[in-house]
């Protein structure tokens, strides 16, 4: 399906597109694979008995659906008709999730405050430059 909703809004995939999945029978099952495959897609299904990579995906998209699209979210200006009006929330989101939002495991400063103070301390530089970067 979504396949041909990509193709009739002349969006069609590219090969090589990797289709994530769990190991659930549907995916798995025989008719389905030569599908992915006859599409030119590159079939990636997680291990079975876990749900570890699909965790942090459900994490991150409740904490959007959350933030961004619930009713009365600081990011919305209005009803969420189409998919433009919920396309046009994702940047102004992403750039305050990345660089604004206050977390309490930084010591409730934004992210980018937080680094800068890291690199200053610890690396004494004030910007962090990539050939110095460390996990924190």
């Amino acid at each position: 399906m979504a396949l041909w909703r990509r193709d009739q809004t002349g969006r069609p995939v590219l090969p090589g597109l990797i289709h994530r999945s769990d190991a659930g029978s549907q995916y798995t099952s025989i008719r389905f694979t030569e599908t992915v495959a006859l599409e030119g897609l590159v079939a990636s299904i997680g291990s079975i008995g876990d749900g570890y990579d699909n965790v942090a995906a459900e994490a991150v998209i409740c904490l959007f659906k959350n933030e961004a699209i619930t009713k009365g979210s600081p990011f919305r200006t209005g009803p969420l008709r189409t998919i433009t009006d919920v396309e046009e929330i994702v940047p102004e989101r992403a750039h305050w999730y990345n660089n604004d939002r206050l977390h309490s495991a930084l010591g409730n400063v934004p992210p980018e405050e937080y680094e800068a103070a890291f690199y200053a301390k610890d690396h004494g530089t004030s910007t962090g430059d990539a050939t110095n970067k460390t996990a924190l």
